[in-house]
């Protein structure tokens, strides 16, 4: 097992020499870090169309300009994210003037999946940079040709020392997660979660887990059926259904089924109709979630797709209808192009639905009805979502993104990633020209005052 105690040490010790810290460092090497990615988009673009098959459009949509909006975000709010916040001081400690500092974590590790491997790379480390941090980033050997390029361009653009990324596999992982950092980020399955933090808690090392699980859909008939099937299945295809945040199963209102099914099936046939000679249909990462996915197929009810085609590690997008709670389907997330769908009668019904689940980290509801909408987003817990759309959430920097319980702890996006990876700590500077007597001692009969004050 490869030993990464002298390149941590290494950036421990340019850490500590304050290097990191200045506003212009931070502003410099953000700027950095943009015009890395834009001199080498196409080659990016290439990179993701071997891993994934991401069409050029999906692979700047989802990826790219989503990197870009989180670093101009960083750039744009850099110097109003890092000032000094005063707060007001109580009659008690007068004459006092009251304040938070932000302070960088330190040295920080940070995990990133292969599902999204530039995206969910660039974006933590955005932040990291911003915080005022070093960085040790660690992708995934799934995603190995935008791996491989992602190290070759960092290497060029930082010295080790500041940000280094390491490749390899599970040894690899594990060797990192041996040391001991300020902070650790981490970005994929629930199961590997729990090691990354069950490692962090060793130390007692901060972490935040960006996780996923299954996302559902609630459908009650009162809004467009077709541009309801759309958008649903815009987000539920994005990547072939390797989102996190993809729409895993779906909930309709009885009487709406097969509305919906044939609705899913015109824009579904609209967007690929043809998945497998089709360039701009992603393909499954590798050949063991090629088989999962396939597995979860075999013997369920097909509604229609279920197609698949193993030299070109695709799945044509399909419904599975009608489906029961104890289907294999809905013991997991699916992380594939594969939509189970069931009913329900009330609102009530579907929210006991989800919440006898771990909370999810997206939520989704297609509703004109305002009251069912509200009373949807007051009873279940879930990370993020959206009313009449799916996915799109993600993409605005200035909302947080986060999952809750087996779907995450913490969140980042925009200001949330600088807040990710600094800490606020509170100072109190006191005057000298006064000195309130009341709180030396003797106290003497002093507590009455004490409790007019207090």
């Amino acid at each position: 097992m490869k030993d990464y105690t002298a390149l941590l040490a290494k950036q421990r010790e340019f850490f500590l020499s304050g290097k990191t810290l200045a506003y212009k460092t931070r502003k410099t090497n953000l700027e950095k870090l943009y015009r890395m990615l834009k001199d080498n988009e196409d080659r990016i673009i290439d990179a993701l169309h071997e891993d994934l098959g991401k069409s050029s459009f999906e692979s700047y949509a989802t990826e790219i300009g989503i990197a870009y909006s989180e670093i101009r975000y960083l750039m744009k709010n850099l110097k109003k994210l890092m000032k000094r916040k005063h707060v007001s001081s109580p009659i008690t400690i007068f004459k006092a003037s009251s304040y938070t500092l932000s302070e960088p974590m330190g040295n920080t590790l940070i995990f990133s999946p292969w599902n999204y491997p530039l995206q969910l790379t660039i974006v933590p480390l955005a932040g990291a940079i911003a915080g005022g941090n070093t960085a040790i980033v660690k992708p995934s050997r799934y995603s190995a040709n935008t791996s491989s390029l992602l190290s070759e361009l960092i290497s060029s653009t930082f010295d080790e020392e500041y940000i280094a990324l390491v490749q390899g596999g599970h040894e690899e992982n594990s060797a990192l997660l041996e040391l001991r950092y300020d902070m650790i980020f981490f970005t994929g399955s629930p199961a590997v979660g729990k090691i990354v933090a069950a490692k962090a808690a060793e130390t007692l090392t901060p972490c935040t887990l960006e996780l996923g699980g299954k996302s559902p859909v609630i459908i009650d008939g009162t809004l467009d059926m077709d541009l309801t099937a759309r958008r649903l299945m815009w987000g539920k295809l994005l990547n072939s259904g390797q989102t996190c945040v993809g729409p895993d199963y779906v909930l309709v209102k009885k009487g709406y089924e097969e509305a919906l099914i044939a609705a899913i099936r015109r824009q579904a046939s609209k967007m690929f109709p043809d998945p497998f000679a089709s360039d701009e249909y992603p393909k499954i990462i590798n050949e063991k979630h090629f088989s999962r996915i396939c597995s979860l197929i075999k013997g369920s009810p097909v509604a229609f797709g279920g197609a698949s085609d193993k030299a070109q590690m695709k799945i044509e997008p399909t419904v599975l209808y009608p489906v029961k709670e104890t289907d294999s389907v809905m013991q997991e997330e699916i992380f594939g192009p594969v939509l189970p769908i069931l009913s329900y009668s009330s609102i009530d019904e579907a929210i006991d639905f989800i919440r006898k689940r771990e909370k999810p980290l997206a939520l989704y509801i297609f509703s004109k009805d305002k009251k069912t909408i509200e009373k949807v987003h007051s009873s279940v817990s879930f990370g993020g979502g959206c009313v009449n759309d799916t996915v799109i959430h993600l993409s605005n920097p200035k909302l947080p993104f986060g999952g809750v319980g087996a779907s995450g702890m913490g969140a980042y996006h925009g200001k949330k990633s600088f807040e990710t990876f600094t800490r606020r700590k509170s100072i109190v500077s006191e005057a000298t020209w006064i000195d309130m007597p009341i709180r030396f001692a003797p106290f003497g009969n002093k507590i009455k005052l004490l409790r007019k004050l207090m």
